[in-house]
């Protein structure tokens, strides 16, 4: 655990809200570990089962004309667990949105198979079809610039273990790249393939280290990494 969550010591377990572990919380941002599956933000269909929400709520302290309430700097898709950034103003939302690109991002991965080259950076054009799945092309002009740095840091039969660094934040960046590679992200049903057994998409935003938007000193936040990810390589 990194130096500014082990001073912060979070609210009890039963005061954050369900699918949500607080890492870090100031005037200025709120961190937490999402679990699995649980939206950033809401969609037509789902509106309160998000984090947006959840933690809205957490901030208002269940007083409705709270004045308080937290700003979007990021996302992680639904199926992805990890360090998740919010702001708690307008100010400091902007600031991290304008600093994102330069902050170091990383991630755990098990994927499919093993990488013949066990350090890399991937490096394409991304563009997204009419049915919102992301691919690579060619042409600059068609598709935005996406790099995604991984390295092997364990390897069996089946799978790999990969620490995975965000070098620009495309939807679905990672997940196309290795899938690309032919080594998917296990359990991603939509670039990967289907297996029996999975229990979930095995992809885990591990760490982000940011510039505070009040100190603007570099900070950086940690969620472990679940156990199940080395027990698969391991399996």
């Amino acid at each position: 655990m990194h130096e500014s969550q082990k001073k912060f010591t979070p609210p009890p377990k039963r005061f954050q809200p369900r699918g949500l572990s607080i890492l870090y919380e100031d005037h200025d941002i709120l961190v937490v570990d999402k679990m699995n599956g649980l939206l950033t933000v809401s969609t037509d269909r789902i509106k309160e089962n998000t984090a947006y929400y959840l933690l809205n709520d957490y901030v208002r302290k269940g007083v409705q004309k709270s004045r308080n309430r937290i700003f979007i700097v990021h996302r992680l898709d639904r199926d992805t667990s990890g360090v998740l950034v919010f702001a708690k103003n307008e100010k400091a939302k902007r600031y991290l949105q304008d600093e994102w690109p330069k902050f170091k991002k990383k991630y755990s991965a098990v994927v499919h198979g093993r990488l013949p080259d066990k350090e890399g950076v991937i490096t394409s054009y991304l563009a997204e079809n009419s049915i919102h799945k992301m691919y690579s092309v060619a042409d600059p002009k068609r598709g935005k610039l996406a790099k995604t740095g991984y390295k092997v840091l364990k390897e069996s039969k089946k799978y790999s273990l990969l620490e995975v660094e965000l070098l620009t934040g495309r939807k679905n960046q990672i997940r196309v790249h290795l899938s690309e590679k032919n080594c998917p992200v296990v359990g991603d049903k939509i670039y990967g393939k289907k297996e029996k057994g999975i229990k979930r998409l095995t992809l885990h935003a591990a760490s982000i280290s940011i510039l505070h938007p009040h100190t603007k000193k570099m900070i950086t936040f940690e969620a472990q990494v679940p156990d199940y990810f080395e027990s698969l390589v391991n399996s």
